[in-house]
């Protein structure tokens, strides 16, 4: 909550206006000292950002008159552009309407708490025989009894198991629940228990698992009919997203997984929270390693398995020859008497892909999914990235109940209020169901892709809960002295230490987690990776100090540091390695842990520039005129174009130019020209990388 005049100068508004805004909305404050709710104050934020958008239409409607960009005497233009601007006025006015009419008419959703039941006993981690008995209001002598009956000896001060007491409390007529199920702060473990006529049929969640270039990202592209095919580098999708589809006028939810070797623990994440798992095969090619591995996981995850067979519009088909290999592994075809349901196809030109999805609504009727919309939202985060302008942004999944725009929620330690909600096509939702993909704003840090997150009743339970599970987290985290570096690696293992700390930065959230998963399943001699942090973004000093007060490796995956942090890491003595291959990291450390650190190239930093001014020209490309701030750049180097800390492009320099004439390099302090070899989406404030690469003796 905030008094009207916090409010006003929080927005950069008078009271008046907030006052006369509240008016409109029907928000009954009188003066400057009234306090608003929340709701109030998501409503009033949603008309101003509105009535903001209106007017900049109109300016936009009329600047582009007075420029004359459009013919002033041509009357259909002005007309067209004035009906446009109308059009996205009246979109967002019914927005207005409906969030407005959902306050109104708000009902409450059903709690997330469990009514305690009086047959249930809590059973707490090292529970004596005699704390049992009192919870079951019976004398220790009786527990004593059974126990003997069971051939257990023991005293009334001495620790029952889980299985003994809840065999005991079933004869009581009672049940035995852990502690943990009952504890809204560890929500993860919360049982949740809907009445049967709650549940109402939600869509399925399918993910799509299989080797690399056997056809996934095509099948995803042709099921939803957008290319996302050149989102990914050197075959690796970098990124986790969710999005829906109808069939039969029923929706299916799928989740997009990475299908590289090195994101295998991402591709676990995907299942566990995954109904139905499509595992694809090249009917070209056959059953390979990574296929293998996604078996195991989806048997691990104990949800169906449907097989796609793929690529059957190549001349080497053959599906015979598939479907033999997998039922090795216990996926026998229906048609040949086992309980696997196979789809023949090719996700290039779409033959059989409907197939395949009416497949998936069978299972999913067979299965007869369910969930309670009528209660407050749980789920998965799928990813979270941080925006400059935004903050922090993160994709839900929605696995039980209703989420509604201002609701309270916790996601992993963090807290917030849902500020916006967006569908998987990008437009501004008030709820989002079972089974539904949401991007939301509003909490107060970026989350784990991984992350479990639960919506509140109020603000105060949220954060209250919020609060605790972050001093849970703190009181886990365990840092050691001595500083370290991968050269020294072995050394210091000689010397005794058990356990290598390590911080991991990168670009996307599910980069992060796969560095950091397949780093800590290093084992060499005893002696592991601890990876201490790891977070999405630039490379930042509070890394730096962490690194040095925890004797930790900086591992950053497609991340730069800027040039003050790199000087700060040297003052500090603080190592940053760099990397853009997850093996290549992995390859580093197990070399260095075991000693045998190989002569290698090393990364020479030339100089760098900033991107002030753009040029296009149709025949050269993108010539970015820059600044150099520090160093050299040189002609034909190898270049990285980084954007707020992030590694965009890695390339070379084409050309350098100073006025006219072609130049070999600048130095600091000139300006110049610069492309870069087969790249042309620069940005202004954009920093342009020289580097060379040096071979060294370790």
């Amino acid at each position: 909550m905030m008094s009207v005049s916090e409010y006003a100068s929080d927005i950069n508004k008078t009271v008046q206006e907030i006052l006369k805004k509240c008016r409109e909305l029907g928000i009954s404050v009188n003066d400057e000292g009234d306090l608003l709710d929340d709701e109030a104050i998501i409503m009033l934020d949603s008309s101003f950002a509105d009535s903001t958008d209106e007017e900049e239409l109109d300016d936009i409607v009329e600047e582009i008159i007075e420029n004359k960009q459009i013919d002033v005497d041509n009357t259909v233009s002005k007309q067209k552009l004035k009906k446009k601007s109308e059009i996205v006025k009246n979109t967002k006015k019914d927005f207005a309407v409906q969030k407005k009419e959902m306050y109104k008419n708000k009902e409450k959703l059903m709690s997330n708490k469990n009514k305690e039941d009086e047959k249930i006993v809590l059973y707490k981690e090292n529970m004596t025989i005699g704390d049992l008995a009192a919870n079951l209001g019976v004398n220790g002598a009786e527990i004593i009894k059974k126990l003997f009956n069971l051939g257990v000896m023991a005293t009334v001060n001495q620790s029952i198991s889980f299985e003994n007491a809840e065999i005991l409390v079933l004869e009581y007529g009672k049940e035995l629940k852990r502690e943990e199920t009952r504890d809204l702060t560890n929500f993860e473990n919360y049982e949740i228990i809907d009445n049967e006529e709650d549940l109402q049929v939600r869509p399925p969640v399918v993910t799509i698992m299989g080797h690399v270039d056997h056809g996934k990202t095509t099948l995803l592209d042709t099921i939803r009919k957008t290319a996302v095919a050149e989102g990914e580098a050197g075959g690796i999708t970098q990124a986790i997203s969710a999005y829906q589809v109808k069939c039969q006028d029923k929706l299916i939810t799928f989740i997009d997984t990475p299908g590289h070797a090195a994101f295998t623990e991402m591709r676990a994440r995907g299942a566990s929270i995954t109904d139905i798992i499509i595992i694809i095969v090249a009917a070209d090619d056959g059953v390979m390693p990574q296929t293998k591995e996604v078996i195991d996981h989806a048997k691990a995850a104990g949800v169906p398995i449907l097989v796609a067979i793929n690529k059957m519009d190549k001349p080497g088909a053959n599906p015979d020859k598939i479907m033999t290999e997998l039922t090795e592994y216990g996926l026998t075809p229906e048609e040949w008497g086992g309980d696997t349901i196979y789809t023949k196809m090719s996700a290039k030109s779409g033959d059989g892909v409907e197939e395949l999805l009416e497949n998936i609504l069978l299972v999913s009727e067979m299965q007869n999914y369910r969930a309670n919309p009528n209660r407050y939202a749980i789920g998965t985060v799928i990813e979270s990235r941080l925006d400059k302008h935004l903050g922090p942004v993160v994709t839900l999944l929605i696995q039980n109940g209703t989420l509604r725009l201002g609701d309270p929620v916790v996601v992993g330690t963090s807290f917030g209020k849902v500020r916006t909600l967006k569908n998987d096509k990008g437009e501004d939702k008030l709820e989002a169901l079972p089974s539904q993909p949401v991007e939301i704003t509003g909490v107060s840090e970026v989350p784990v892709a991984g992350d479990k997150f639960m919506a509140f009743e109020s603000e105060k339970e949220a954060r209250s809960i919020a609060e605790e599970r972050k001093n849970q987290v703190r009181k886990r985290e365990t840092a050691s002295k001595n500083a370290v570096s991968l050269d020294d690696l072995f050394a210091k293992i000689q010397e005794g230490i058990k356990e290598i700390n390590v911080i991991v930065k990168a670009d996307v959230n599910g980069s992060s987690e796969a560095v950091k998963n397949t780093l800590e399943k290093i084992d060499v001699e005893g002696v592991r990776v601890n990876v201490i942090r790891s977070s999405v973004g630039a490379i930042t000093e509070s890394d730096i100090i962490l690194a040095k007060a925890s004797n930790a490796i900086i591992i950053g995956f497609n991340v730069r540091p800027a040039n003050n942090i790199k000087d700060y890491a040297d003052e500090q003595g603080v190592e940053i390695r760099l990397y853009n291959i997850i093996y290549k990291a992995v390859e580093e450390m197990e070399a260095a842990m075991k000693g045998m650190l190989d002569p290698v190239f090393e990364e020479k930093i030339l100089g760098s520039a900033e991107v002030r001014q753009l040029f296009k020209f149709s025949k050269v490309g993108t010539i970015a005129g820059c600044y150099v701030t520090d160093g050299i750049i040189k002609r034909e180097s190898k270049a990285r174009l980084i954007r707020d800390g992030v590694v965009i492009y890695d390339g070379s320099i084409a050309s350098v130019q100073r006025e006219k004439d072609s130049v070999k390099e600048v130095k600091k302090g000139l300006e110049c020209g610069i492309t870069i070899e087969n790249y042309s989406d620069i940005k202004t404030g954009d920093i342009i990388e020289s580097y060379d690469m040096v071979e060294i003796e370790r």
